[in-house]
């Protein structure tokens, strides 16, 4: 048998509570389990290094010379080991976990991040659940979450876990095919696509309860079917369904993006995080980076940007402390 760390530290606990019984307690284990180890280590040194007597252990000269030993051998070990853990918590505390419901100004968020702070190292996860990543903040999964709130199905918000909003009230957009006779005019009523068949994603919170809603108040059967909505960019295409989308969306080939006249369907936009799980950046600068981010893609989007001087309504200003912007 060779000797490791474990078997030193197992002799230098039974020197220091002079009993096999007290050293077991102290390293979590049974005395049988211990005494074995004990009987094992001696046979691989060759020789006894405790005495047992009726109060307890005492070192023989050959136990007091490899106990002389161990003792450095275990505190450098001790020392190695409580510094690599205070570098792993340092180099944690540097990495900025983000998580996105999906959003063109997450790489424009990223990219701000990363030459704020080089050293932060920011990663991203998706999800299309909004309560699913605000749950993951909770559960210290992820720092820092952009999120959206369907209007009329207000998210989960875990305790603990604080939002700012980015905006307040975002209108979003259909995407329908190029050959839709609504794909002509620059704004869609929602009269114009009563026969079509409407897709959502079950996945995002909120979403197909929001789409029922505002086709019933428009006054027609809703006709929703279900799917993701990477299959329902295709299916727009091929001229068999409408889907709703982001203002910041691209028309693409054989799909088109139009606002829906009287903004029906809006969403909120949040930013949400436990307090300090921002660190070494701080919230206000993870907030001001994805507001730039967002104003950004948002005059980059051709429909979104006349909808924006439409209704003289320009994007988020970098605000602090996440205040509504003025529409």
């Amino acid at each position: 048998m060779e000797l490791e760390v474990r078997h030193l530290r197992a002799l230098c606990a039974i020197a220091d509570n002079g009993s096999v019984r007290k050293a077991a307690r102290q390293l979590g284990m049974t005395q049988p389990s211990l005494t074995t180890q004990l009987r094992r280590i001696e046979n691989a040194i060759g020789g006894e290094l405790f005495s047992r007597e009726p109060t307890g252990t005492t070192l023989t000269p050959l136990g007091r010379s490899v106990l002389s030993r161990a003792r450095p051998i275990v505190a450098e070990m001790n020392a190695l080991i409580a510094e690599a853990r205070t570098a792993a918590g340092r180099a944690a505390d540097a990495r900025l976990r983000i998580g996105s419901t999906g959003s063109r100004a997450v790489p424009g968020w990223l990219r701000r991040l990363r030459l704020r702070f080089p050293a932060a190292d920011p990663t991203i996860r998706t999800d299309a659940s909004p309560n699913t990543l605000l749950q993951m903040v909770a559960a210290h999964q992820l720092d820092v979450v952009f999120v959206h709130e369907v209007e009329g199905s207000p998210l989960r918000v875990p305790e603990g876990v604080e939002e700012r909003v980015l905006v307040a009230r975002e209108p979003q957009f259909v995407a329908l095919p190029e050959t839709h006779p609504a794909a002509r005019r620059p704004v869609v009523a929602l009269a114009d696509l009563a026969a079509d068949q409407w897709m959502v994603d079950p996945a995002v919170d909120g979403e197909a309860a929001g789409v029922r809603r505002m086709l019933a108040a428009a006054g027609f059967e809703p006709r929703v079917v279900y799917g993701d909505y990477l299959t329902a960019v295709d299916l727009v295409a091929a001229g068999e369904v409408v889907t709703p989308c982001q203002p910041t969306s691209r028309s693409r080939p054989g799909m088109t993006v139009r606002p829906l006249e009287g903004d029906p369907l809006t969403v909120r936009l949040l930013l949400a995080a436990r307090p300090g799980a921002a660190a070494p950046l701080g919230i206000d600068e993870v907030y001001e980076d994805l507001a730039a981010a967002y104003r950004e893609i948002a005059w980059a989007s051709p429909a979104y940007r006349e909808w924006l001087v439409r209704n003289d309504t320009p994007p988020p200003l970098l605000q602090a402390r996440g205040r509504v912007p003025v529409a």
